[in-house]
C-alpha cells in the first residue's frame, strides 16, 4: 500500500497535523520518509493513532501510551496497567456518581435552606473529611499544558 502524506493522515485520523508531528518527535509514531517538506507514513499509523486515541481517552498519559508499544512499534499492552487505570476510572465514577446524587438532591431538597438539610449536611461533611473530592484533574491539566507547549515548540 502506498504511504500516506501527513494531510491524508491528519484527515483519515482526525487527529491535526501538529499533533502528528509532536507524536513523530516524541516516537510514538514514526514517519517513513518525506515527499517533498511532507511527512510519509505507512498506512498501518491509522491504527496505531487509533490505539493512541483510545489510551488518551481512558487516561493514560503519552508516556504511559508510549511504554504500551514495543520497540518496532507493534502493541504490547501491560494487562497489570490497564487492570491499574479500570480500578482508578471505577473509583472515579463512584464520586462522580455521588457528587451527581448529592447534587440532584440540594436541586430539590425542600429544605428552606440547604444547610438545614440533613443530606446536604452529611455530603458536607462528606466533602471536609476528603471523603468526597474532585477527582485530580491537576496532573492531567499539568501534561496537557506540557503537551501543548511542547506542540507549539514543535511548530516553531
Amino acid at each position: 500500500m502506498a504511504p500516506l502524506d501527513i494531510a491524508q493522515v491528519a484527515r483519515q485520523s482526525g487527529v491535526p497535523a501538529s499533533t502528528l508531528r509532536f507524536y513523530d518527535e516524541k516516537g510514538l509514531i514514526a514517519s517513513t520518509g518525506r515527499q517533498g517538506l511532507r511527512r510519509l507514513f505507512d498506512p498501518g499509523v491509522l491504527e496505531k493513532l487509533a490505539l493512541i486515541s483510545l489510551g488518551r481517552a481512558a487516561g493514560f498519559s503519552l508516556d504511559e501510551i508510549a511504554r504500551m508499544f514495543a520497540p518496532d512499534g507493534q502493541p504490547r499492552i501491560d494487562r497489570r496497567m490497564l487492570e491499574t487505570k479500570a480500578d482508578e476510572l471505577d473509583r472515579t465514577i463512584r464520586q462522580l456518581a455521588a457528587m451527581r446524587d448529592g447534587l440532584r438532591h440540594a436541586a430539590v431538597c425542600r429544605a428552606p435552606s440547604h444547610m438545614e438539610c440533613p443530606t446536604f449536611r452529611r455530603i458536607l461533611r462528606a466533602a471536609g473529611t476528603g471523603a468526597i473530592a474532585a477527582p485530580d484533574r491537576k496532573a492531567p491539566r499539568k501534561r496537557a499544558a506540557q503537551s501543548s507547549s511542547n506542540e507549539a515548540s514543535s511548530r516553531q
